[in-house]
């Protein structure tokens, strides 16, 4: 599935000097959009996943289709004060400010996998994997739709991260 081509290249949005990369079209191709979910149940062990976390808002998307897809169930890591006590928080630095994370805390130690749209500096991805494990979830993978390698090096268990596409 050709997918760079259903990617819209946004420039100057949210702020001056960042191409962002839209996955609106992507969603909206009904074909493309299911074999996302496929191609990335090829890349992870299903059989060692009980929940898909999504990262508030675009990896709602992708963890919720997967969750639905394969009969697993799906953790929403919300922005800040987004979800009822108890929750724990992970703070983390963005390229322009900062911003909290929170999760419900893991009741039996879940095995987990992340996923969101877009890997970019990696803050938030890191933040992530780190609020998961300290909620006691156990992280077994993580997956992002496009990694933009050029601006980050984050690796998961000595690994690049998993993707659908890399922009160099």
């Amino acid at each position: 599935m050709d997918y760079r081509s259903l990617i819209r290249e946004v420039p100057d949005f949210p702020i001056a000097g960042v191409l962002f990369r839209d996955i609106s079209p992507l969603l909206q191709n009904a074909e493309a959009f299911s074999q996302v979910a496929m191609d990335f149940s090829k890349m992870i062990d299903l059989e060692n996943v009980d929940l898909f976390v999504g990262i508030e808002s675009r990896g709602f998307i992708l963890a919720s289709q997967l969750a639905a897809k394969f009969n697993k169930g799906f953790l929403p890591l919300r922005k800040a004060g987004k979800l009822p006590p108890p929750t724990i928080k992970q703070s983390y630095k963005l390229e322009y400010g900062e911003a909290t994370l929170e999760v419900v805390p893991a009741s039996q130690g879940a095995k987990v996998v992340i996923c969101d749209d877009v890997l970019a500096t990696g803050g938030t991805l890191r933040a992530a994997m780190e609020l998961c494990e300290k909620a006691g979830y156990q992280v077994e993978d993580v997956l992002v739709l496009i990694n933009l390698k050029f601006l980050n090096s984050l690796q998961f268990r000595n690994k690049e991260i998993k993707s659908l596409l890399q922009y160099e």
